[in-house]
């Protein structure tokens, strides 16, 4: 993953600004020897704000941005002068970003929609000044309050791939190629396991100008709920997915051995899963002769969705997009 501009995590240090304080002032003036209070609030200390934005599609830009500090809030004054807020600070991240405390685990926020925003880390309170404190039996206090400190620590920015349809298979099954067959996407494309060692998206056209966004998630390997692989990296692109295709190749030893252990290890990871609409693929037909076709039909479970397709001669593939439409959009 060496030089890669892919990056799905980040671990940064943030600290929001401290509140300024209130002021103590009582008015002076000529002729007015004995004025009330006059202290003004603090301002607010300065957030740390997420913003969602569709033009982003990897977290880089905050890789090398370790620590994030926002502007401490400016201190109240006399004559009713408050003080200024802290400037905030925004980062844009992509859609599907999630942020989490790093210290316990624990899911803070999730950016979804273009322009959204949430407040990863608010800034202190400012403190009142005297005059706020001003009362029937209190007419002069002479005490006004700090702003509050603002609040800092490290949190985990990870990014979950939004897609319609999500590829779904062993090392070497054929995803980058059919992803390439299909859309403009251009992923690296070879004949040795784990060629793909970052997802791609491309964007698939069908009939009527329709479209959807298909991912190609690297490959899952037997143990992948375990981290084995590339196993949690790669496994969370997964979740965002409408719809999964499970690509199993034409050569394989054993077709429904081979779905059963994907399917097995997505729900060890997240049971949740296999809630999502799926579609077995058999890629690489083109290797297959008319009775092998259909012997491998015979054997495959009469209710699940199942096609057969080649990427590389483009059999099918009008098919299979018109299949994808549809069960997306059923």
């Amino acid at each position: 993953m060496a030089g890669s501009n892919f990056i799905d995590y980040v671990k940064i240090f943030c600290a929001s600004g401290n509140g300024g304080n209130g002021s103590t002032h009582l008015r002076r003036e000529k002729y007015i020897p004995k004025g009330g209070p006059d202290g003004g609030n603090g301002g607010r200390g300065g957030h740390i704000i997420l913003k969602g934005d569709p033009q982003y599609w990897t977290l880089i830009h905050l890789k090398y941005r370790k620590h994030i500090k926002a502007e401490h809030g400016g201190a109240g004054s006399g004559g009713l002068r408050h003080g200024a807020n802290g400037k905030d600070i925004i980062l844009t991240v992509p859609l599907g970003t999630v942020a989490k405390d790093a210290e316990t685990g624990e899911i803070l926020c999730e950016i979804m929609d273009e322009g959204e925003e949430k407040i990863l880390v608010k800034g202190g309170r400012g403190g009142m000044g005297n005059d706020f404190f001003k009362s029937a039996t209190n007419q002069t206090p002479r005490y006004a309050q700090e702003g509050e400190p603002g609040i800092e620590g490290w949190f985990i920015l990870e990014l979950k791939l939004l897609a319609d349809v999500g590829l779904v298979g062993f090392p070497n099954a054929g995803k980058s190629t059919l992803l390439s067959s299909v859309s403009a996407a251009r992923p690296k494309i070879a004949d040795y396991p784990f060629t793909t060692l970052e997802p791609n998206l491309g964007i698939v056209s069908c009939r009527d100008d329709h479209s959807f966004v298909m991912a190609d998630i690297p490959g899952i390997i037997e143990g992948a709920h375990e981290g084995r692989g590339l196993g949690h990296r790669f496994l969370k692109h997964i979740e965002r997915n409408s719809m999964l295709l499970f690509l199993i190749p034409a050569d394989s030893k054993d077709i429904m051995a081979e779905y059963n252990t994907l399917l097995r290890e997505l729900e060890l990871f997240n049971p949740e899963l296999l809630d999502k609409e799926r579609i077995i693929g058999i890629s690489k037909c083109d290797m297959l002769d008319d009775e092998l076709r259909k012997d491998l039909l015979n054997e495959l479970p009469k209710d699940l969705k199942t096609i057969i397709f080649s990427a590389v001669t483009g059999e099918n593939i009008p098919a299979l997009k018109d299949l994808l439409w549809s069960t997306l959009n059923k």
